[in-house]
């Protein structure tokens, strides 16, 4: 059941006479679908002449007045059924309730099939009751959201388009797996048609990430660099031979460990400005330089290649399709 797309807040005189004309109209429906009912009724042999032998006054009046004249009477309702929808045509149009202008026809197409007076189609006439439980439900008179009957209809209203949908989707990626499988050279076409068109922007992206990537992981773990350099340093110069000899003379050690100091100092200084010349135009020309060679190497493509990314494609297709088929409705109704 269709409901407006915005809601909007009328004037009080304008939200009186909506409301009375909604009353009208629900009571026409109400009438219009009864009379439909008795008179297709009257018109059986059977229970025609039940009603003259209860009622022969009321069967006659009924037969002269209201049978003899249904036509007449039924144009009266399509007129105002018509009027109905030409009234809400035009308050959608002007509230601008929908995207254009001609969807109210559509949206409400159970009220246009309705005012059909042909009497083939006066059938079509309980189409309105649709029309009716809307009214009722935008009055708040009946929440059919509560109703078992359209709790019914909700669930396998989505399993019915769920089902379709997924039918749909699969079908699309098989074509597209077929594709991929015959057609010449997908990888040549991809690198030509859209990543070669954009070399020098992904270059100056990767460039630009990386160079934020190694500036911000020194600045996270600068103090652990330091110390990791400190305790390398101590390590090589515990180790080395003549460092050892050093330590055997006279204020030996005192000298061994100036040394290791100095030595661990101007490591971390060298490892300090050799990160900060990261940030250096000089560092970022040559990052973009092997950055180019590498991205060069990387879209060189022959048939092994071309092979693998066909049957990548291929394989991530296949689990899409395999994500797709599981039944979801399956997992809310049981």
């Amino acid at each position: 059941m269709p409901s407006p797309k915005v809601s909007r807040t009328l004037p009080p005189g304008l939200e009186r006479l909506h409301l009375a004309w909604d009353l009208l109209v629900i009571v026409l429906v109400v009438a219009n679908l009864t009379l439909l009912l008795f008179d297709s009724l009257f018109l059986l042999p059977p229970l025609n002449d039940a009603f003259a032998a209860v009622a022969p006054a009321l069967h006659g009046a009924y037969d002269r007045h209201v049978h003899a004249n249904f036509i007449e009477i039924d144009l009266v309702f399509v007129a105002v059924f018509i009027l109905d929808v030409l009234l809400g045509w035009a308050a959608a149009i002007a509230e601008r309730r929908y995207h254009r202008w001609f969807f109210y026809p559509f949206v409400h197409w159970y009220d246009v099939l309705g005012c059909i007076p042909l009497s083939g189609f006066r059938l079509l006439r309980v189409l309105r009751i649709f029309s009716l439980l809307f009214r009722l439900q935008r009055l708040g008179l009946i929440d059919v959201r509560r109703w078992q009957l359209y709790a019914f209809y909700a669930k396998y209203y989505e399993v019915f388009f769920e089902e379709l949908s997924d039918r749909v989707a699969l079908r699309l990626l098989s074509n597209m797996q077929e594709q991929i499988r015959s057609g010449d050279s997908l990888s040549t076409r991809v690198i030509d048609r859209v990543v070669m068109p954009r070399k020098q922007q992904l270059i100056q992206e990767i460039t630009s990430r990386l160079e934020e990537m190694t500036g911000s992981a020194y600045a996270r773990n600068r103090d652990d660099t330091m110390r990791y350099v400190s305790a390398l340093v101590g390590r090589t110069v515990a180790e080395s031979q003549e460092i050892k000899r050093l330590r055997k003379l006279p204020m030996g050690e005192l000298v061994a460990r100036g040394m290791e100091t100095s030595l661990a100092d101007l490591a971390c200084r060298l490892v300090h400005e050799a990160m900060e010349g990261l940030r250096s135009p000089e560092f970022k020309a040559l990052l973009e330089r092997l950055t180019e060679s590498g991205f060069d190497s990387w879209v060189q493509v022959d048939k092994r290649t071309d092979r693998v990314t066909e049957q990548v494609l291929v394989d991530m297709l296949e689990l899409t399709k395999e994500q797709i088929a599981v039944k979801q409705w399956r997992n809310r109704y049981e």
